[in-house]
């Protein structure tokens, strides 16, 4: 498969060249160049397929040219010691968790596959360097996928304020790859510092530079994989159509999801989940797309007024708008209907939910009483309960058992440095300690 950007013009590249530049010179996105069938490689498999069997079999088609057989398998045992966990709660309602990672979220299975990709990419010559910015759960999934990556240094900005779960014993100066920096100035401050060092190719091209969020093509894609995942947990009991509840804010996993469908997924269709912040909902509606400035909600990850894959998602629609608009169906959830539904969860199926998989279950039970009563949904959990602990004991009324890899996370680390808010500042902290 060859990338192309979201813009119109300019050639396509490979994979590689996709993850490893990132952007395109345009200013666009990468996105898939085509539609692979992958139907006779994933519809022979059962419930007893393991996550990495899954990836090191689909991967060779889906990246034709780039993985053999061999070199996939690598990737996958690397990748993935964890895997999703897909629990049936009724006749019409599933879970898929994305939870099982060492940091609780969904996160992990893009970054921990990218991550193996990368050193995989790497192996015979080169060096990259990761630039991400983070105030917490993307920069602690980052240090642990990266960490001990051969040819590989990942350095995570964080505004001022404290910096949580990673460990130290990882960092460059330690004689590990990680390399984390506290920016004297917000998340915009941090955001605005990626472009900056991006646009300057001469510094991009120096470090080799690349990023670890869905900016990448390379985290994205395999988001893909756990939507299969689900589909062939599920296939042998399966009565009527398939439709997955994706808590949306940034709408990387949404996308994902319809890579899957493109590939061959047989699903009828995405509720697309989002809680106040519902800009984009307008424009799956057919309205014209406007930006907003975010509001807070208790689903906090989901707090997105522009999201950075809205480009991706609009080129999605250019190709078949009138198709897309009977795929994608757009749920707005508020606070007071996302704790109840926390509890509802809890009380119904025993099964604890963090705010944001709440989201989407409360969108989920709205299309089955809605009239999707004779079809399956899934519903995907993308961050466990214990990361938002009182969240979730305030709407069930109980205590919320936090695992102690997730309870390390809360440990405040030093970064390596400090730095004003300039790209000179960065550049000279990176150089001083690689």
């Amino acid at each position: 498969m060859k990338f192309i950007s979201t813009r119109a013009g300019g050639s396509s590249v490979s994979f590689k060249d996709a993850v490893l530049s990132c952007l395109p010179p345009d200013g666009g996105l990468y996105i898939p160049g085509s539609a692979v069938d992958l139907r006779q490689f994933f519809l022979y498999m059962d419930e007893s397929t393991t996550y990495p069997e899954l990836v090191a079999t689909v991967a060779p088609p889906l990246l034709e040219g780039e993985f053999n057989p061999f070199s996939a398998a690598r990737v996958a045992e690397s990748a993935f010691a964890f895997e999703p966990v897909v629990k049936r709660l009724d006749e019409n309602l599933s879970l898929l968790e994305l939870t099982n990672g060492p940091t609780g979220v969904f996160k992990d299975f893009g970054i921990a596959f990218l991550a193996a990709v990368m050193e995989e990419l790497l192996k015979k010559s080169g060096r990259a360097m990761t630039l991400t910015a983070s105030t917490g759960d993307t920069g602690s999934s980052v240090a642990h996928g990266f960490a001990g990556r051969n040819g590989i240094t990942s350095v995570i900005i964080y505004p001022r304020g404290p910096i949580r779960g990673l460990d130290a014993a990882s960092f460059v100066q330690n004689g590990g790859n990680i390399l984390p920096i506290r920016i004297d100035g917000t998340f915009d401050d941090c955001q605005r510092l990626i472009r900056e060092a991006f646009g300057d190719r001469p510094f991009a091209a120096r470090y080799g530079l690349t990023s670890a969020n869905t900016i990448n093509v390379g985290r994205l894609l395999p988001q893909v994989f756990y939507f299969l995942f689900a589909f062939l947990k599920l296939k042998r009991s399966l009565r009527g159509d398939l439709l997955f509840s994706v808590p949306s804010g940034n709408f990387g996993n949404l996308l994902a999801g319809l890579y899957a469908w493109k590939f061959g997924l047989p699903v009828r269709g995405f509720i697309a989940a989002m809680n106040a912040n519902d800009a984009v909902g307008d424009y799956l509606r057919g309205k014209a797309f406007a930006p907003r400035d975010p509001v807070q909600t208790v689903s906090s990850a989901m707090d997105v007024g522009n999201p950075s894959n809205f480009e991706r998602l609009s080129a999605f629609y250019r190709d078949a708008p009138a198709v897309m608009r009977h795929m994608v169906l757009p749920e707005s959830v508020d606070d007071a209907a996302t704790t109840a539904a926390m509890e509802r969860a809890w009380r119904k199926h025993g099964v604890l939910l963090d705010p944001h998989g709440a989201v989407g279950f409360a969108a989920a039970e709205r299309a089955i009483e809605g009239g999707f009563e004779y079809g399956h949904v899934v519903v995907l959990s993308t961050g466990h309960p214990a990361k938002r602990a009182w969240s979730t004991e305030r709407a069930i009324g109980a205590p919320c058992p936090i695992p102690e890899h997730l309870a390390s996370l809360g440990r405040e680390v030093d970064p390596v440095a400090s730095i004003p808010a300039r790209i000179d500042a960065l550049e000279a902290a990176i150089a001083g300690a690689c």
